[in-house]
């Protein structure tokens, strides 16, 4: 079963005795071996339900459940697979009793944790500081921090500020029994801490663990991820220090400088073989690499072969740039036969922005392209409507969900009475559900309100009633659309739009949604290629609890044949035959940075970490190609209204290019290309007269 692994890999899936770190660079086969070290454990004995491999995104998790069992068959369905959060949710819905959480508690998306953070604040702040507070409030849970300790180490008036909405923000999630994203590690972390029995048994649960992208995990993830190995620490990170590019997320390379510190006995495994890229662009990435300090020294190779030198195409404007770009794309077509498809094409860029030219410039070339990280699914409001209806019947102390089903679509319920029941609600410490039903109500509300309200939680109840009972595709599919007749959604979303068409797209996507939701009730899951997997039905209330933790429905659309646009960030961990970096200037990337764009001698520590992480994602980009690079950076840019002077990023010197073959004008190679091509038309027209 290990066939086909190098040295390197070998070690790495067979050392099961203690803690083990993989140092993984770019393209070395780090899901292999990982799902390989999945095969060999369960070969040696260990029951596949005692195996859990951690991701980051569900995209991750779909594609290595689909590797595993390809390897090992169907005790692949078994090995629990999924991202932290995934993780997290499953814990505290079977011990979440003791910290006073009921199974049935919320998920809150930002949306609803916006306008929390909103009412916390009295309901006099903006939509744009409330999200300021909760990306202060986020960083702190994900450094450990408790609204009591945030305002115990507070710097200065701001933040003591933050900290006092952070409590209210803390007290109103426990009554709506609702938990934020992060919560989904804070709470398990502090289940493994606080509760010795709940510590024993996930430790006995759980054989070995393997984390993938372990240096994107925080400081919350490695405390959680110590609890649950426990001493003998059976677990095996994997991981790339020169890929860490979450610093502003919270992700730390402390958690890697902790391992040995904490686990004497830590395997250090490195695999430098790359399978990806050819030797040019490897040596690129290396020498881009090399003025980062490391916590452990690696050096890429590869066996592909030189390949094609790495260029660098500059430009005279943003517009320009991307014309020369689309001339590229068009030049490797030409020059090839058979031709790359679109699909094996990516632009990439530091930030969402600088998308637009290049968009303009594929439309106009007719090239079909797509712009990875674009609006999810689960983000549109239609869909976030019918969500918020889902988790009032999961859990009816979600006043967000609550706020959002009783007025898509309206039921005649106007703003006055929401805020007397609000009122009533808060002087009784209740949720608004909950205030329905109170005896004391009828004395707080006019009759024809009262009457209003009383309906709309009786509906609630006879749907959750229905939801439980519903089992299978077929039954969930008919309920689904029983409901959307009654509550007359087609005609709120015709109503609600001034172009037929707009209003006809979201209905569209209603439709889809529900389909989607029936396959899953009748055990049908879709992985990352579209593969479809039967396991067990369930109810659709079952289903619909797990729907705040799932990501975008085109994780699982299939590969189209298209260019992908992306940023950086978002291309981490994917790879395609030609890439160009675009917008590689300074400023753009490395991203501004104080001191004098950090070249002065004496530069601060926080500009110098930062330098390093705008390197490292230098280095994510350039790794992402498997045959050809273009790096690519324009003389003038926009910034704001203006026009501003730019210069090459000083990454593009520090890839160390051959000065002879790196420039290159892919106008000019396009023209070339097609005189070429003219000239053999003319002696094939010749000799064939």
């Amino acid at each position: 079963m290990s066939a086909g692994l190098n040295l390197a890999q070998l070690q790495a899936v067979h050392y099961t005795e203690g803690p083990c770190l993989v140092l993984a660079g770019a393209g070395s086969g780090k899901t292999r071996v990982i799902t390989h070290k999945i095969a060999h454990l369960i070969e040696r004995g260990l029951e596949p339900k005692r195996i859990a491999a951690i991701t980051f995104t569900n995209k991750a998790a779909a594609e290595m459940r689909e590797r595993a069992k390809g390897l090992i068959g169907r005790a692949a369905k078994d090995v629990l697979v999924c991202t932290f959060h995934a993780l997290g949710v499953r814990m505290v819905r079977e011990d979440g009793k003791v910290l006073g959480l009921k199974p049935q508690f919320s998920i809150l998306d930002q949306d609803d944790v916006t306008s929390i953070l909103k009412d916390a604040s009295g309901g006099t702040t903006d939509a744009a500081t409330a999200r300021q507070w909760q990306w202060t409030i986020s960083l702190w849970k994900n450094m450990g921090l408790n609204a009591a300790q945030a305002l115990a180490q507070a710097q200065d008036d701001h933040e003591r500020s933050i900290a006092l909405i952070m409590q209210r923000y803390e007290e109103r999630l426990a009554a709506y029994q609702s938990v934020d994203f992060d919560d989904l590690i804070g709470l398990p972390l502090k289940l493994l801490r606080d509760h010795p029995e709940v510590r024993a048994k996930w430790q006995a649960a759980l054989g070995h663990v393997l984390v993938d992208e372990y240096q994107d995990t925080n400081a919350t993830q490695y405390e959680l991820l110590k609890l649950l190995v426990g001493e003998r620490g059976r677990f095996t990170a994997v991981g790339d220090d020169d890929q860490s590019i979450y610093g502003w997320r919270g992700a730390t390379l402390d958690n890697l400088k902790k391992l040995p510190v904490d686990f004497p006995t830590l395997q250090v495994i490195k695999l430098e073989q790359n399978y990806r890229s050819t030797s040019a662009i490897l040596r690129a990435a290396n020498n881009v690499i090399g003025p980062n300090p490391k916590l452990f020294p690696k050096t890429l190779f590869s066996e592909l072969g030189e390949g094609e030198p790495v260029r660098v195409v500059d430009a005279d404007t943003e517009e320009h740039e991307a014309e020369r770009a689309v001339a590229r794309l068009q030049g490797l077509r030409a020059a090839s036969n058979p031709p790359p498809a679109w699909r094996d094409f990516a632009i990439l860029y530091r930030a969402n922005h600088q998308a637009k030219p290049f968009e303009k410039a594929l439309r106009r070339a007719n090239i079909p392209y797509k712009v990875s990280g674009g609006t999810s699914f689960f983000d549109r409001a239609e869909i976030r409507d019918l969500c918020a209806w889902f988790r009032l019947w999961i859990n009816s102390d979600d006043d967000p969900a609550f706020l959002r089903a009783i007025s898509s679509p309206k039921r005649g319920i106007g703003h006055t009475t929401l805020a007397q029941l609000g009122a009533f609600a808060a002087a009784h410490h209740t949720s608004l559900f909950a205030a329905l039903f109170s005896p004391m109500l009828p004395a707080a509300l006019p009759r024809r309100a009262l009457d209003s309200l009383h309906e709309f939680g009786r509906y609630v109840n006879d749907l959750e009633y229905r939801a439980r009972q519903t089992l299978g595709a077929e039954n969930a599919r008919a309920f689904l659309s029983e409901w959307l007749q009654e509550i007359g959604y087609e005609k709120h979303l015709y109503d609600g739009e001034d172009s037929e068409k707009v209003a006809a797209a979201r209905w569209s996507n209603v439709l889809e949604f529900c389909d989607w939701m029936a396959q899953r009730a009748g055990g049908q899951i879709a992985d990352a290629a579209g593969t479809t997997t039967q396991t067990e039905t369930k109810s659709l209330l079952e289903v619909a609890q797990n729907i705040a933790l799932l990501s975008t429905l085109s994780e699982r659309e299939k590969d189209q044949d298209v260019v992908t646009l992306s940023t950086l960030h978002a291309s981490k961990g994917l790879e395609w035959p030609h890439v160009i970096l675009a917008g590689v200037t300074e400023g753009m990337l490395p991203f501004k940075l104080d001191d004098d764009e950090g070249r002065q001698q004496k530069v601060s520590d926080d500009t110098m970490a930062r330098l390093q992480e705008e390197r490292r994602l230098m280095y994510v980009g350039i790794t992402r190609a498997q045959r050809t690079l273009a790096v690519s950076w324009t003389k003038k840019r926009k910034k704001g209204r203006e026009m501003v002077a730019a210069q090459p990023s000083r990454f593009i010197a520090e890839m160390a290019l051959s000065a002879t073959t790196a420039r290159e004008d892919p106008r000019e190679k396009l023209k070339a290309l097609r005189a070429e091509f003219a000239r053999k038309a003319q002696e094939r027209s010749a000799t064939a007269g």
